[in-house]
């Protein structure tokens, strides 16, 4: 397994964030408090984009640091980039909040 640093704030997360690049098919495990989860990445991950570290079905709530960012467009795999393509933004949106 690769070292690459990545950022995970909360156990109810369902992405994580890259701090730096990473390359297709590597093998990360993400650290965060007691929690250790090892995800396959399935598609390269630029710093500072954000992949999947659990699947999230269609029009589920996409969480990052325990908050709701937005919505699955289509089902994401665990490992998958998660960014405008596959997800719906909810902030500023009072007609999407907490939906």
């Amino acid at each position: 397994m690769s070292e690459y640093k990545t950022l995970y704030l909360n156990a109810n997360d369902s992405v994580a964030v890259a701090l730096s690049d990473i390359p297709e098919h590597t093998v990360v495990t993400i650290k965060a408090d007691e929690i250790d989860i090892t995800v396959r990445i399935l598609e390269p991950i630029r710093f500072g984009h954000k992949f999947a570290v659990k699947p999230i079905q269609q029009g589920e709530n996409i969480i990052k640091y325990g908050e709701v960012i937005g919505a699955a467009v289509v089902a994401i795999q665990e490992g998958a980039h998660v960014h405008v393509h596959n997800l719906e933004g909810k902030r500023g949106r009072g007609d999407k909040i907490g939906k």
